[in-house]
């Protein structure tokens, strides 16, 4: 019995003991006389049972048949299978021209097993992973994108290198975002400070993995990966935050204490910042580090042989046409017609690129005399920029339309007519 009818019951109890009139129960229950006598008689003929809802295990007028029920499922289990109730319900009117309440077909989604509530869905497990042996063994990097000035300067990005086995901050670098170019820079810093850990270990950003399984060309390598190949370093990709949670953990403090302590300073530029950062990493790692399980330094020192201001460059292969020419950026580069060079037609040469926005052409470890034959555009038309970039294109992009805005002039192509007086 419900609980409303187990409230008729009681007082249809106190009638029957002659402590309580119909007429009161009949206001009581908000019910007529008429109805309260009837009630009075079905209790007196069938007892408590007479009480109970006859519709009760009965099928609801507006239910829908059986049959629709199932040929909805059928369709949502086909094409929207991965589909929340409301997603599902507005495609099935605007394609299938069916009409059914949401919250309707969330219960049937939910009865079938197509679709969980938030709160019923397991969660991955993510068991502790144990520190690292060695102290560079392995680090972890990543950036942070956050108001790191508060107000008083740019929305940047803190490019954090941290060490698995001691959770030192071994690096900390203000940049615009994360670039290839700002990851090799920082990079580059850490080992000539440090020298060359063992692996990296980062997310799946772009610039460390290449994340388009359609790509074809090329060896499968990012530029940055392929910097750290040649001097030996491995580069590892998480599959979620949790499993690099030093560096999480590390940003997650930082974006409190960094920030506040930036504004005692007075400092409001990156450049400023990054004069002053390695003061504050020293009181954070006295603070904040362990020592690790085995005092032993797994960084080694960089060869003679390797050139970090020639590794950490952009190198992307060409081949010389006839006329000892080649394109790259959207730039027709000519060769010096020499003697010397003239062999090399259909030869792959390699071009590099330096972080300063000098180029190189380089074949078999000789640089090539070359001149620019014409510059295209600065802009990389459809280019596809991650999200983490963003920021930093779309400003370069709005500073190269307003220096053309600038260079253009008028934009009235002929001079406007006379007006006649």
């Amino acid at each position: 019995m419900s609980h409303s009818e187990l409230t008729r019951l009681e007082i249809l109890q106190r009638i029957e003991d002659r402590r309580l009139s119909q007429a009161q129960a009949a206001t009581m229950l908000g019910l007529t006389d008429r109805q309260m006598r009837r009630l009075v008689q079905r209790y007196r003929s069938q007892g408590p049972e007479g009480l109970v809802s006859k519709k009760r295990g009965m099928r609801g007028n507006h239910r829908r048949p059986e049959s629709f029920r199932d040929h909805i499922l059928a369709i949502v289990r086909e094409r929207y299978a991965d589909f929340g109730p409301t997603l599902a319900r507005e495609k099935l009117f605007e394609r299938h021209g069916l009409v059914v309440p949401c919250e309707t077909l969330r219960g049937w989604m939910k009865e079938a097993g197509i679709w969980l509530p938030r709160a019923a869905r397991r969660l991955p497990v993510q068991q502790p992973r144990a520190r690292r042996l060695y102290f560079g063994e392995l680090i972890q990097i990543d950036g942070s994108e956050h108001h790191w000035f508060e107000d008083r300067g740019p929305y940047c990005t803190v490019l954090t290198y941290v060490d698995d086995a001691t959770s030192r901050l071994q690096l900390l670098r203000f940049v615009e975002g994360e670039s290839t170019f700002d990851y090799m820079e920082a990079t580059k810093l850490y080992i000539e400070r440090y020298g060359k850990p063992v692996a990296f270990y980062s997310d799946k950003h772009t610039v460390f993995r290449v994340n388009k399984r359609s790509a074809v060309g090329g060896n499968g390598m990012t530029q940055y990966g392929r910097a750290l190949h040649e001097l030996g370093i491995e580069i590892m990709c998480a599959n979620t935050p949790a499993a690099k949670g030093r560096v999480e953990r590390a940003h997650g403090t930082l974006q409190d204490r960094l920030v506040k302590e930036m504004r005692l300073e007075g400092i409001s530029s990156m450049s400023d910042a990054n004069a002053w950062i390695d003061g504050f990493v020293e009181g954070y790692n006295m603070r904040f580090s362990k020592p690790p399980a085995v005092p032993v330094n797994a960084h080694r020192p960089v060869m003679d042989f390797e050139d970090l201001d020639l590794i950490f460059t952009w190198q992307e292969a060409r081949t010389l046409s006839a006329s000892l020419t080649l394109q790259y950026d959207k730039v027709l580069y000519l060769v010096d017609p020499s003697p010397e060079n003239q062999r090399l037609a259909g030869k792959r040469v390699n071009v590099i690129d330096y972080p300063d926005g000098r180029i190189a052409i380089r074949y078999e470890g000789r640089d090539l005399a070359y001149r620019e034959f014409d510059k295209l555009t600065h802009v990389h038309q459809g280019e596809v920029v991650p999200n983490k970039r963003l920021g930093a294109m779309l400003k370069m992009v709005s500073n190269f339309r307003d220096e053309k805005r600038s260079l253009k002039g008028p934009t009235r192509r002929y001079p406007a007519p006379a007006r006649l007086s």
